[in-house]
C-alpha cells in the first residue's frame, strides 16, 4: 500500500464551506482506483493534512489527474497550492 500525505491551509472562516464541499465531492474522492481510505485532518487556524490510502504508488500516481481536478475545487478556499508527499505504508489498521 502506499499513502499521499498532502498538507494544506485554508484561508480564515472557510473551514464550513471546505467541509461541505468535500462532503459533495466524497464518491469521486472514494471512487478513485485503488482508493482503501481517506482522512481529512485539520487545525482550527486552517492547518490540516489529507491522507490517502491507495493500493499502490503506480494507482496513485495515476489519479494524479483526479487528485488535481479535485484540489482545484478548493482554490478559493485555500491560502495556497497544497504540498503532497508520498511513503509506503508500514502499517495500516482499521479497527471497522
Amino acid at each position: 500500500m502506499f499513502a499521499r500525505i498532502t498538507q494544506f491551509k485554508m484561508k480564515p472562516g472557510m473551514r464550513n464551506a471546505a467541509e461541505a464541499k468535500m462532503n459533495e465531492l466524497k464518491d469521486q474522492i472514494m471512487g478513485m482506483d485503488g482508493m482503501h481510505s481517506f482522512t481529512n485532518v485539520m487545525n482550527e487556524d486552517g492547518t490540516g493534512f489529507v491522507v490517502a490510502v491507495v493500493q499502490s504508488e503506480e494507482k496513485s500516481n495515476a489519479n494524479a489527474p483526479k487528485v488535481a481536478e479535485l484540489w482545484g475545487h478548493f482554490a478559493e478556499f485555500l491560502e495556497g497550492p497544497p504540498s503532497p508527499a508520498g511513503f509506503d505504508v508500514v502499517v495500516h489498521w482499521d479497527k471497522g
